[in-house]
């Protein structure tokens, strides 16, 4: 859509330069669409996890290990409010 809608506004004149601009918006918006295109999510998502996992060090992990190996993951029950 972006892309017919930027066609369109290069053989469009309007009044007070507005198609002009337009044009160039769209201009922006069609390489920013092709460059979300050629990155791949799943290995942007990927570096990112890799860092927070050095944050977290290996302490973290054995904690966690331990708790799945003794049926404890998951959220901690929630405690009840004293009225």
């Amino acid at each position: 859509m972006i892309d017919e809608a930027h066609r369109i506004l290069a053989t469009t004149s309007l009044p007070e330069g507005r198609s002009e601009r337009a044009y160039e918006l769209l201009t922006a918006a069609v390489h920013l669409a092709d460059d979300l295109l050629s990155v791949s999510p799943a290995v942007a998502l990927g570096k990112k996890g890799g860092r927070a996992t050095a944050k977290r060090g290996a302490d973290y992990y054995s904690k966690i290990s331990a708790m799945r190996k003794e049926h404890k993951g998951g959220r901690p029950p929630n405690k009840p409010k004293p009225n």
